[in-house]
């Protein structure tokens, strides 16, 4: 968990603020994972921090969503133009 935070901090994650007038802050939670080797020991422990966004409202705590999907037809194509293009 300390590498997770340190690492937040050191990527500049986030930056403090004052919470607005009527708003809440979302809340967040650890997620642990056990990585392991190829042999099926155990290689290391990770632990990431993750924002509950799940407890939002739509209109109220956010009004639009976007999340950025390449697909296999998008990386085919930019490869084929990349090749054309030189």
């Amino acid at each position: 968990m300390n590498k997770e935070l340190i690492a937040l901090k050191d990527n500049h994650t986030w930056d403090l603020t004052n919470l607005l007038a009527g708003k809440k802050a979302i809340g967040s939670k650890w997620v642990y994972k056990v990585k392991f080797k190829p042999d099926g020991s155990v290689d290391r422990f990770k632990g990431r921090l993750v924002a509950k966004g799940y407890n939002q409202i739509e209109e109220i705590d956010y009004f639009d969503s976007f999340s950025p999907v390449a697909t296999l037809v998008t990386i085919k194509l930019f490869i084929a133009i990349t090749v054309e293009k030189s």
